[in-house]
């Protein structure tokens, strides 16, 4: 048995995991300039050809909420989906879900928030609102034989009110189970997760909805995202959220910052004995490039880093005097 064979048995790590790309959607949704639509494109099939197969996609939100997303059934048609590729999309409304009918997207999303005045900022709704339009929603996406899953933003903790119960957090997968939507990913929206919160609300959601599953999203705002993971691996998750380059952001809540880096998560799944299917060095390669689309630094550190192991010139590197 292999040394990272051994770590994952050790710890009780699931052997496979699937990571889902949130970049195109979160990782740009907050972007002041526009990002051109080839790019997005790009950004999907770059890494897809990677291994990705699982990718959030854009949302079919109202431009002038989010005009960065304006271009959503345009990036859905120009993906090759050749490769086998499942693009989901965030639906906001039952206008948001006929228009991702109409694109035929693999998956939607729904997504509310665990406090009140956070999902009032970020849709202008109340929670019992935002459920009762996911009820429309579930119907669209029936009829037109296409899967929805539920997201829960600020699972972890509230930006304007602080600790969120893990009641409201099992009250609205429940909510989501009763509407026949069984995949729960649970939003780190403001980096406010830490290890012990991922055990206790993994837990709480697997009592309370035992068929569903599991998926966490995490944001590296205080520097402790692949802690997390390596948290919700032991609690035997299997789904995980991230952003290439570790870009992203919610526009609705104060001092958020970026997602996880998929090339960070890759780098410490592989590192862990956890399979993913995925190329390490093409998604440090994508991040890369992405760099060059955003014109700037990303937070992402394997990318820059390069493999573990890997060999530099003695001569690369003057030598100490003394």
């Amino acid at each position: 048995m292999t040394r990272t064979a051994d770590y994952a048995r050790r710890y009780g790590f699931p052997q496979r995991v699937r990571v889902v790309e949130v970049g195109p959607r979160d990782g740009l949704q907050a972007e002041p300039e526009f990002i051109a639509t080839t790019d997005k494109i790009a950004m999907i099939d770059r890494l897809a050809s990677a291994g990705i197969r699982e990718f959030e996609a854009t949302s079919f939100v109202s431009p002038r909420a989010v005009p960065q997303l304006r271009d959503a059934a345009e990036v859905i048609a120009g993906v090759d989906r050749t490769r086998r590729v499942r693009l989901t999309t965030l639906v906001p409304n039952p206008r948001g879900a006929v228009a991702a009918a109409a694109a035929r997207v693999d998956a939607m999303v729904v997504f509310l928030s665990a406090s009140e005045s956070h999902n009032r900022k970020n849709v202008n709704r109340s929670r019992e609102q935002s459920l009762e339009g996911f009820r429309e929603v579930v119907s669209i996406a029936r009829e037109a034989g296409i899967t929805v899953r539920g997201a829960i933003a600020t699972a972890f903790g509230c930006p304007f009110e602080g600790e969120v119960d893990v009641a409201a957090i099992t009250d609205i997968a429940r909510a989501y189970a009763g509407m026949g939507i069984t995949h729960v990913t649970l939003g780190d929206t403001t980096g406010m997760a830490t290890p012990p919160l991922v055990v206790e609300r993994c837990r709480a959601l697997r009592e309370a909805v035992p068929q569903t599953d599991i998926a966490l999203h995490f944001h590296n705002t205080r520097g402790v995202g692949l802690v997390n993971v390596h948290a919700g691996l032991a609690e035997g998750i299997t789904i995980f959220e991230s952003s290439i380059g570790g870009l992203g952001g919610c526009p609705f809540a104060p001092g958020a910052t970026g997602n996880i880096a998929t090339e960070d998560l890759v780098y410490m799944l592989h590192e862990c004995g956890v399979e993913t299917g995925i190329d390490a060095d093409a998604v440090a390669d994508a991040a890369a490039w992405m760099e060059g689309v955003m014109g700037r630094k990303l937070p992402g550190q394997a990318a820059k880093a390069g493999p573990r192991l890997r060999r530099s010139a003695m001569d690369a590197v003057a030598t100490a005097c003394g």
